[in-house]
């Protein structure tokens, strides 16, 4: 496993980048081992449901998980909001980092992830 680091700034959509990210590697499979940092902007699709919940305001992430491939990324994240109360789903396109987000990424070469 290749282990990349990388770092997200301000307004950069977290699922948008992690994509392109992957798209620019040659290996076909990757992993999210590790993400934290803000958003000011979460989009969320809870477990069994079809509709996207927003949450906006200063959000910290707390977990973020998940698998790429050069046709998409299946990402779990769970952030806390001012008052600390958690919420989690899967990460949806449009949720933007407010500071900074902070990512550990592996890549396997011997592998090849398909969405």
């Amino acid at each position: 496993m290749r282990v990349v680091p990388l770092r997200l700034t301000p307004g950069a959509d977290l699922r948008l980048a992690l994509e392109a990210w992957m798209l620019q590697q040659s290996e076909r499979a990757g992993c999210v081992i590790s993400g934290i940092g803000s958003l000011s902007v979460a989009r969320l699709r809870m477990a069994g449901q079809e509709n996207i919940t927003s949450h906006s305001g200063d959000l910290e992430i707390l977990s973020l998980a998940g698998t790429l491939s050069p046709d998409g990324a299946h990402l779990h994240i769970a952030i806390a909001g001012s008052t600390g109360a958690v919420v989690g789903g899967h990460l949806c396109n449009g949720s933007l980092v407010r500071t900074t987000a902070e990512l550990v990424l592996g890549l396997m070469p011997k592998w090849e992830f398909r969405r």
